[in-house]
């Protein structure tokens, strides 16, 4: 029996902190060497930390990278276990993302990644080049200073494996995992039992099961030990990559790490049973076959075991349960620990949220108040980190340590109901409420005085004074008293944010938080330069439908109960007036249900679907419940007002990206903001083909039992649900 013990980790990285970077490291393989592992590898870039950019085009990122690498060869660090470690790698004036595999103060191996992630958040082509020499393993000429520090003048690069006495490992980098011709498969055919990912993965709701199945996947059709490594946390965007660190053997999870965590390191080891691999691959005879017609594959000798032979009481690591967080735990986790990183990296000394008593602003809230319990929960259990990041930034006396998450808000969350006549004791009692229940420093602020003050001067500067639409106002009047009303909270909002700490005798600033969601964004329902408009915002990319599930959960498992209240009550912005016969409501205002808008976002972007083949598609989906010119009238309603307000998206608020069909334009869904928004080409095909379908009288109601399209939840392609609801959203 072969025995291998092998380690992996999550780290919490911050691009371009080196220092921060290289101690992490350090402490990885530190701990890895401590549960006695021959192997370990780390996150993908880990050096750098691989949300750099455009600083992977300065030479003094690659150049700082060499310079920490010799700082862990020079040190006993690689002693005795094989270290793979991420960093950029320049050969032949060509910029390459690769892992280098380090033993016993020396550099057996530089493999480059060969499929580059370059979709959705992801830009790899414009800082590295794919590495596509696949026939051979070329020299590399290492750095002066490396070189004359471990005496070593040149190192295998390029695509291979190394093979040691006593068994064979590999790299794939990240993007390679998910491929259609994964370089595995013919690693797997040569011989390779071990296979090391080091990976820099985002969050994203839902997303984690497709990773999971992906890793259990590719071990159980080649067989093998896959390692898989990940950056966790915010390392100075708007990504926060969510860890879960595994070892994956014959198909089974033998270990996973935590997917949200304030831990800077996190290190999961498992004993492995190589004859198991072996075992497994030759009971598989289309296995058997394929691999004696195999491709070779170049490899690099090591004179060296890193196996341990059986003695009495070694036993493999067996299988666990794999984790799996629900989407409302997704949401309270992952932006609770992405809030976290970026208050103390900024050097902030807590937060401001604009409380409106709303669904919106009370979940972010809730996900500070989640991020405070978070908090205290690590210093209870002895993160030192952790506790030095909560006294520094809490201003603790000596001798003080936080132990309630309510006293420890108080110290770093202030938050600001900000109303106005048009504003009800609903909205207000509840912000009270929920503040109270968090333990945040609550501030009740009337603004009617500096909205009268801007009416009097514009009254003075033109003589005309705007009226409400409901006092007879037009629709130009009704809209500007109300950004008026919500651009003001936004400039108090950022002057109380500088200045408070101040009052309060307390050194820094406060970050504004924002609390505009992913639908209105899309929609473009807020108004520029309002209290959206904010340093960063936690549920930016999270959906209306998804914030309402957060909310009923946080009620009962984050004990505010003010949340079941702020659910149930129907979405308004209060910014007109309230009469007996009137009262302001979102998705009247929008014209759209947010679950509508969901929708909408989804084929969009996920299925990339412009108007017309949007129109189609619902045309088959609402097939029944709504007539074609109707389902024409409302995807020409959305993409109307989607045109008018894309513009929106060039100046919103920094956002945690969670969610497929996100509308932010800094990176994620790349578009024009100036549009043509009567869409005359596009409109008028959709009325033929409404006047066709009325012709050819087509339309006809499914059949009972008869399945329609569904987008599914994941993204990930088109599923089907059962026609006959009663709403004409619930079949996507």
């Amino acid at each position: 029996m072969r025995l291998l013990r092998v380690a992996t980790c999550n780290l919490n990285q911050w691009a371009m902190d080196f220092d921060t970077n290289l101690r992490n490291v350090k402490e990885s393989i530190a701990r890895a060497k401590a549960a006695g592992a021959a192997v370990r590898v780390g996150p993908e870039l880990e050096l750098t930390g691989y949300g750099c950019e455009d600083h992977f085009l300065e030479q003094d990122t690659t150049a700082h990278a060499w310079e920490c690498l010799k700082d862990i060869l020079t040190g006993d660090y690689t002693d005795n276990i094989l270290c793979s470690i991420g960093m950029p790698v320049i050969f032949n004036s060509v910029r390459y993302n690769c892992q280098v595999f380090c033993l016993n103060r020396k550099i057996i191996m530089i493999r480059p990644k060969m499929s580059l992630a370059n979709d959705g958040n992801y830009r790899e082509f414009r800082w590295f080049s794919a590495w596509t020499f696949k026939d051979e393993i070329v020299e590399f000429q290492l750095p002066i200073e490396v070189s004359e520090a471990i005496t070593q003048d040149t190192v295998p690069f390029g695509y291979g494996y190394m093979r040691f006495l006593d068994v064979s490992l590999a790299a794939e980098t990240c993007e390679e995992l998910f491929t259609a011709n994964a370089p595995r498969i013919d690693l797997a055919l040569n011989g390779v039992e071990v296979f090391m990912n080091a990976s820099g993965s985002h969050h994203q709701l839902r997303k984690l099961n497709l990773r999971i199945d992906s890793i259990r996947n590719a071990t159980q059709t080649c067989g093998g030990v896959y390692m898989y490594a990940n950056q966790q946390g915010c390392d100075g965007g708007r990504l926060y990559y969510d860890g879960c660190c595994c070892i994956a053997v014959n198909g089974d999870l033998v270990a996973q790490g935590s997917q949200f965590s304030l831990k800077d390191v996190e290190v999961m080891d498992a004993l492995v049973d190589l004859d198991a691999v072996s075992s497994y691959r030759a009971s598989v005879s289309s296995f058997r076959e394929q691999a004696s017609h195999r491709t070779n594959v170049p490899f690099v000798k090591v004179p060296y075991k890193l196996c341990q032979s059986f003695r009495n009481g070694m036993i493999p690591t067996s299988p666990v349960q794999v984790m799996y967080h629900c989407p409302e735990e997704e949401i309270a986790f992952g932006p609770s620990c992405w809030l976290w990183d970026y208050l103390r990296r900024s050097q902030a000394s807590g937060f401001l949220l604009p409380l409106s008593g709303g669904a919106d602003s009370s979940s972010v809230a809730a996900i500070v108040g989640c991020m405070c319990q978070l908090v205290i929960k690590d210093i209870e259990k002895g993160d030192e980190q952790v506790k030095a990041d909560a006294l520094r930034i809490g201003q603790y006396k000596d001798g003080e340590i936080p132990t309630d998450s309510r006293e420890l808000a108080k110290r770093l969350f202030y938050t600001v109901y900000m109303g106005t006549e048009n504003s009800s004791e609903d909205t207000r009692s509840r912000a009270k409420r929920l503040a109270d229940e968090i333990g945040s420093f609550h501030l009740n602020v009337p603004i009617d005085s500096i909205v009268s003050a801007f009416l009097s001067l514009f009254e003075t500067l033109t003589g005309k004074r705007p009226r409400y639409k409901v006092d007879g106002g037009s629709n130009i009047e009704n809209l500007g008293l109300q950004n008026i009303q919500a651009r003001i909270r936004m400039v108090l909002a950022f002057m109380m944010a500088s200045l408070m700490p101040w009052v309060h005798n307390k050194s820094g600033f406060y970050l504004v938080l924002g609390s505009s969601n992913v639908d209105e964004g899309l929609r473009g329902y807020l108004t520029k330069y309002d209290c959206s408009s904010a340093d960063i915002n936690p549920i930016g990319s999270v959906s209306k439908q998804d914030l309402r599930a957060f909310l009923r959960w946080a009620a009962i498992h984050l004990k505010y109960s003010s949340l079941a209240e702020v659910e149930s009550a129907p979405p308004t912005a209060e910014l007109e007036p309230i009469r007996a016969n009137y009262s302001q409501l979102d998705e009247v205002d929008m014209g759209m249900t947010y679950e509508e808008l969901s929708i909408y976002g989804r084929l969009r972007k996920i299925f990339r679907c412009g108007p017309v083949s949007m129109f189609q598609n619902l045309c088959h989906s609402w097939c029944g419940r709504l007539s074609p010119s109707e389902v024409a009238d409302k995807v020409k309603h959305f993409f109307k007002y989607y045109a008018i307000n894309r513009h929106k998206m060039t100046v919103l608020t920094p956002s945690y990206h969670a969610e497929s069909y996100s509308p932010e334009d800094n990176r994620f869904d790349l578009r024009q903001f100036l549009y043509n928004s009567r869409w005359p080409y596009q409109f008028r095909k959709i009325n033929e083909l409404v006047q066709e379908m009325d012709k050819d009288g087509k339309w006809e109601t499914p059949a009972e039992g008869q399945l329609t399209m569904q987008t599914g939840a994941q993204g990930s392609g088109m599923g089907v649900v059962a026609a006959g609801s009663a709403n004409p959203s619930a079949g996507f």
